[in-house]
C-alpha cells in the first residue's frame, strides 16, 4: 500500500511532478496523460538512490505522445528536447526543463528514469525515498559555499513567508482508502491553498506569549517609557539583560524564541532590541532579516548579543552592535549605555568622502533631511580628521580619493577598534576586479557601483545603516524606499528569463526567483532565448550568462537589442569572470546591468527591483 506522507521538500517536488506534466502534455497532441503513484518494487531497474532509505515511491507520468528513440533517451536529460529537432524548436525552454528536473531528483534522494517507444508514448518515473536525506549539493551551486550563509542569502529572498521545506507531504486524502497505487487521468489540479503563505506578526497584545518562569515590563509600559525588546532563547540569560534594563530606566519586553520576538516587536515597536542568534526554531538571522526588511522596524537598532562569531555578517545585516559570548558586566554595561545614548540622540551624523563636487553634492541633496546631519569633504584626510574629532554613525566612501587611495582610507577607519563597527558604504564608479572586491568586503557593509539607477540603493542603503524612521521621510524619498523595498510590487508575476548553460546556476536561480513570486522560464543557450523572448510575450525581464559556446552573451545580447520592440527589455548580464572591461562590453553589447558570479542575491534582487520598477 502507499505510505499516507513521504517526508521530502514539498515545493522541489511540485515542481518537478508539474514540470513532467507539462512535458507530457504538450507533446501528446491527442491521446492520454496518466500521473500514478506506486510503491517502488524491487527489481524494477530503478538506482540505488531511492531505495536506500527503503520503501522507495514511484511517480510516473504516462502519456501516449511522438515518444523517444532509445539513443536519444539519455541526450534529453542534458538539455530537453524531444526526438525531433523541430518538436524542439517548438517547445525548448519550457517549465524546468529535464536536465534542472533530474537535478532536484538527485537533491531529494531520488532519480528520473524514462521508458519510451517512438510515437507509443513515454513514461518518466520519480523515484523518491520515503524519507528524505539531505544530498550534498556541487560545491559551485551559486549560495551553497556554506549552508548557514546559503540560509542567511534564502531569507533575504524569502522573507515574506517561509516555505515548507523537508516537511511531510500527504499523498492522498486521510479519509480515502489504503490503495496499492493512485492513478490520475485527465485533468491536472494544483491546490495552492495550504501553501506557506506570507507570515503576519500583527498579534493582539493580549494574545503575545509571555516568558516562562519570569514576568516582563509589558503591562507596565506607559507613554513616553523608552522599552528594550530582549530575544533570548536563555531564561537566566534573559532575566539578567532585562534586570540591566531595568536598573538603568528601560521598560523591558521579553522574548525566549524568534517568531515571539517578532510578534512582540510589532506589537510595541521597542526603542532598541536586543538579539540571540542561535536559537531554536526561527533563528537569529531570520528574526533579524525580517526587522530589517519591515517599515515599520526597520529603524529599530539591533545589538546582537551572541555565542556566534560572526560580527561583520551581523553588522552587514543592519546590526548596530555585535557582543560575542561569554560576556562580562563591563561589556553589558557598554551595551546598554549605547543603546541610551542612540535613543537619546535624534539627529544622526553621516560623514561623506567623494573628491567629485558633483558627486558630493547630489550624495547631499538624496540623503539630506531634518533627522540627519551630514558632513561632506572631498580627501581621505579630511576624513580622518573628522572622525578623529566627531562621532559619525555611519560612512559614505568614494574610492577614487587623491593622496592615498579609498582602499588605504577604509583599512585605516577599521584597524581603530573604536571605529570597527561604523557602517560604511562604498559608493564608488571605479570597475571592480574580484580581488578588489574581497578586500572591500571584508571592511565595508555594501558596496555600490555608481551608475543611473544607484541613487536609490545608496538612499536605502543609508537609511538602514543610520536607522532612519521611513514614515518621517519626505514623500519622494519614502515612495523610493517603497518601491525598492516591496517585494510583491517588484516581482509578484513578473516573467524572468533566465539564460545559462550551466543546469546548476539555472536551477539556483530558478528557485530563489520562484520564491520570489515570479514565473521563471530557462533557456539553455543563446539561440533559444532569442526564440524565446521573440515568441512569448510578457517576458520583463532576461538574466543573461555572458560565457557561453557557440553564441555567447554578448551576442545574444546584440541580437535581441535588434528588435526593435525589445531594445527597452531589462537584460542584466552574469559573469563568472571579473576582468577590467567587463562591464563596459556588457554595457557596449546592450546589456541594462551587471554583475559577477558567484551571484550575491541580495545584490542581484536589488538591480531587479530597479530595473522592474522604472
Amino acid at each position: 500500500a502507499l505510505p499516507e506522507a513521504v517526508r521530502t521538500d514539498e515545493k522541489r517536488l511540485q515542481q518537478v511532478v508539474l514540470n513532467l506534466l507539462s512535458n507530457a502534455f504538450k507533446f501528446t497532441a491527442e491521446g492520454r496523460v496518466v500521473l500514478e503513484l506506486t510503491r517502488a518494487k524491487s527489481g524494477n531497474g530503478r538506482g540505488e538512490a531511492a531505495d536506500e532509505s527503503g520503501g522507495a515511491l514511484a511517480i510516473s507520468v504516462i502519456d501516449t505522445g511522438i515518444g523517444i528513440p532509445e539513443d536519444k533517451q539519455k541526450l534529453i536529460f542534458e538539455a530537453f528536447q524531444q526526438a525531433d529537432g523541430t518538436t524542439s524548436r517548438r517547445f525548448g525552454g519550457t517549465g524546468l526543463g529535464l536536465s534542472i528536473s533530474r537535478e532536484i531528483a538527485r537533491l531529494l534522494g531520488g532519480e528520473i528514469r524514462v521508458e519510451s517507444t517512438p510515437e507509443a508514448g513515454s513514461t518518466f518515473t520519480l523515484f523518491l525515498p520515503a524519507k528524505y536525506t539531505e544530498v550534498e549539493q556541487a560545491e559551485d551551486l551559486p549560495g551553497s559555499a556554506a549552508a548557514r550563509a546559503d540560509r542567511r542569502r534564502r531569507l533575504a529572498v524569502a522573507r515574506g513567508g517561509a516555505t515548507r521545506t523537508s516537511g511531510e507531504t500527504p499523498l492522498m486524502d486521510p479519509e480515502l482508502p489504503t490503495a496499492d497505487s493512485l492513478v490520475i487521468s485527465g485533468e491536472w489540479h494544483h491546490d495552492r491553498s495550504d501553501d506557506a503563505d506570507a507570515e503576519s506578526y500583527t498579534v493582539p497584545q493580549e494574545d503575545l506569549p509571555r516568558p516562562e518562569g519570569f514576568d516582563d515590563d509589558r503591562d507596565l509600559i506607559a507613554p513616553g517609557d523608552r522599552v528594550v525588546l530582549i530575544i533570548e532563547n536563555d531564561t537566566n540569560f534573559a532575566k539578567i539583560l532585562l534586570d540591566m534594563a531595568r536598573e538603568r530606566g528601560f521598560r523591558g519586553l521579553a522574548a525566549l524564541e524568534g517568531r515571539a520576538g517578532l510578534q512582540l516587536a510589532h506589537a510595541y515597536e521597542p526603542d532598541a532590541i536586543t538579539l540571540d542568534i542561535d536559537m531554536p526554531g526561527m533563528d537569529g538571522w531570520e528574526v533579524l532579516d525580517r526587522l530589517k526588511h519591515h517599515p515599520a522596524t526597520r529603524h529599530i537598532p539591533v545589538h546582537i548579543i551572541t555565542g556566534v562569531a560572526e560580527r561583520q555578517e551581523g553588522l552587514k545585516q543592519g546590526a548596530i552592535a555585535y557582543l560575542e559570548k561569554p560576556v562580562s558586566q563591563e561589556d553589558l554595561d557598554q551595551s546598554f549605555t549605547r543603546i541610551a545614548t542612540f535613543i537619546d540622540t535624534q539627529v544622526k551624523r553621516l560623514l561623506v568622502v567623494e573628491d567629485d563636487d558633483t558627486q558630493r553634492n547630489a550624495i547631499v541633496e538624496l540623503v539630506a533631511h531634518e533627522d540627519v546631519e551630514i558632513k561632506a569633504v572631498g580627501t581621505a584626510e579630511e576624513a580622518l580628521r573628522e572622525l578623529e574629532e566627531s562621532h559619525y554613525d555611519c560612512m559614505v566612501l568614494d574610492l577614487g580619493l587623491a593622496e592615498i587611495s579609498g582602499f588605504e582610507l577604509l583599512e585605516k577607519v577599521k584597524s581603530d577598534p573604536a571605529r570597527r563597527e561604523l557602517p560604511i558604504i562604498i559608493y564608488t564608479g571605479r570597475e571592480l576586479t574580484q580581488e578588489e572586491e574581497t578586500i572591500l568586503r571584508k571592511y565595508a557593509e555594501t558596496i555600490i557601483i555608481k551608475d543611473v539607477k544607484s541613487p536609490e540603493r545608496l538612499l536605502d542603503e543609508t537609511a538602514l545603516f543610520l536607522h532612519r524612521v521611513e514614515s518621517k521621510l519626505p514623500e519622494q524619498k519614502r515612495r523610493m524606499l517603497e518601491r525598492l523595498h516591496t517585494a510583491d510590487a517588484a516581482f509578484a508575476g513578473k516573467h524572468v528569463l533566465v539564460v545559462d548553460d550551466d543546469v546548476r546556476n539555472i536551477y539556483s536561480l530558478t528557485s530563489m526567483l520562484e520564491d520570489q513570486g515570479m514565473t521563471v522560464s530557462f533557456a539553455e543557450n543563446g539561440r533559444d532565448a532569442i526564440e524565446q523572448v521573440e515568441g512569448k510575450k510578457g517576458i520583463d525581464i532576461v538574466l543573461m550568462d555572458v560565457m557561453m559556446p557557440e553564441m555567447d552573451g554578448y551576442e545574444t545580447t546584440r541580437a535581441i537589442r535588434q528588435i526593435p520592440e525589445l531594445k527597452s527589455l531589462p537584460i542584466i548580464a552574469l559573469t563568472a569572470k571579473a576582468m577590467k572591461g567587463d562591464r563596459e562590453k556588457c554595457i557596449a553589447a546592450g546589456a541594462s546591468d551587471y554583475i559577477t558570479k558567484p551571484v550575491d542575491v541580495e545584490q542581484l534582487l536589488s538591480l531587479m527591483r530597479v530595473w522592474l520598477y522604472r
